[in-house]
């Protein structure tokens, strides 16, 4: 007797709490994203002059700039809640304490990323200096 899994979860092939893939295909998913991402992005900002605020500031406010600086940010902060997620699933056991700090999670994510989504809208938007 090896296998510990009850008679229904072998028949509908879950894990321990059913929904462990998902979490494992959207980590390496926003994984690969942020390999391909993550170099060009580097690459474009270096390539724009970047220490100087004004050529920083024109590469943001660029569409292919903006594009890629938004795909990257998502991709990084999907890639960061859902590490997050798995660390407060398995290492905290209180209900209560697995609760507030996955509403934490969530709602610290959604809200870097509302605030990078703004702020290259506005600097798109705005006139240049």
């Amino acid at each position: 007797m090896t296998d510990y899994r009850t008679p229904a979860s072998k028949v509908r092939g879950l894990g321990a709490s059913g929904h462990g893939a998902s979490h494992w295909i959207a980590h390496r998913v926003t994984a690969i994203a942020l390999f391909f991402l993550a170099p060009v992005f580097v690459w474009m900002l270096a390539m724009s002059g970047a220490p100087d605020p004004l050529a920083t500031r024109a590469f943001l406010a660029s569409p292919a700039g903006a594009i890629v600086t938004l795909l990257t940010l998502t991709a990084a902060l999907a890639h960061m809640r859902t590490g997050m997620t798995e660390v407060i699933e398995d290492y905290v056991h209180k209900p209560l304490s697995k609760t507030v700090l996955s509403l934490g999670n969530t709602f610290l994510t959604a809200g870097l990323w509302l605030v990078t989504a703004f702020a290259l809208l506005k600097l798109a938007l705005s006139p240049a200096l």
